[in-house]
């Protein structure tokens, strides 16, 4: 008598249905399509360099997110959308961030040389309005509904990663005002260590010298690209399966708890 396996369903992953484009599949391939024909021509022609290419491309694929977002929003919820958008912009960060990795460890380029895709995002500036913005974001998404250990874990990593960088904001400050002190104008003060890895707070502050924490390897000795790029690293890490765990709730045919009410995370008729 044969003997009947009882058939396992693959796990489903609720996030991708948030990410899928459905509908606006087509517009978001021919405007992709269209943009990066547009930017290898005027690179080729106008001398347009890499960094405005990948910026235009970048800010092109706008024009058909939007449709989409707003029809995330009339299926999931606001919640969601928002969700949905923070999804993709920590992505292309992260992307941005490994771009910056390849080119100092595996091209060898000079460190003030290795800024990624978009070199003028590298900017002190730039990093702590883009990471306050993250926080932010994650602070609603946790009050809308979005909690489970992985979110209240990545709600600390973002914590620690924007303290991180409201600290180098202030060097950055400080330091300019030294400059302007001393009568030096023009010159950068781009890339000082945080609080991590080499010559950063950890390093060198009085309160650690002579303790291990001052020697930890990598949290003390990494390179400043190096710190950035584990900080982005995780923050993703966390962020998927994070947004998995709350889709999943929000999609689900037999929640056993009642559902978010709509405009709170709940699905919308």
């Amino acid at each position: 008598m044969a003997i009947t396996l009882p058939f396992r369903r693959m796990p489903r992953i609720a996030l991708l249905e948030l990410l899928n484009p459905r509908e606006h599949t087509p517009f978001i391939f021919a405007t992709f399509l269209a943009g990066m024909l547009a930017a290898t021509v005027a690179v080729q022609v106008k001398a347009l360099p890499l960094w405005g290419a990948a910026l235009s491309v970048m800010a092109l694929m706008i024009v058909p997110a939007l449709p989409k977002w707003l029809s995330d929003r009339r299926r999931y919820g606001t919640p969601a959308m928002v969700l949905c958008i923070l999804v993709a912009a920590q992505g292309f960060h992260t992307v941005e961030h490994i771009a910056q990795w390849i080119q100092y460890h595996i091209l060898r380029w000079p460190f003030w040389q290795s800024s990624g895709l978009v070199s003028p995002a590298n900017a002190e500036w730039v990093h702590f309005i883009w990471n306050w913005l993250v926080l932010l974001t994650m602070i609603y998404l946790v009050s809308a509904g979005m909690r489970g250990p992985w979110a209240w874990v990545m709600l600390a990593w973002t914590i620690a990663h924007t303290f991180e960088h409201s600290y180098l904001m202030w060097r950055y400050m400080q330091t300019l005002s030294d400059l302007q002190a001393l009568g030096a104008t023009g010159v950068a003060a781009q890339g000082l260590p945080g609080i991590l890895g080499r010559d950063g707070w950890l390093a060198t502050s009085e309160a650690t010298q002579n303790t291990f924490l001052c020697r930890l390897p990598g949290i003390a000795t990494a390179v400043r690209l190096d710190v950035h790029f584990w900080w982005n690293i995780g923050e993703i890490t966390l962020l998927i399966p994070a947004a998995n765990a709350y889709m999943s709730r929000l999609t689900d045919p037999h929640p056993l708890t009642p559902s978010p009410t709509p405009g709170r995370g709940g699905i919308t008729s």
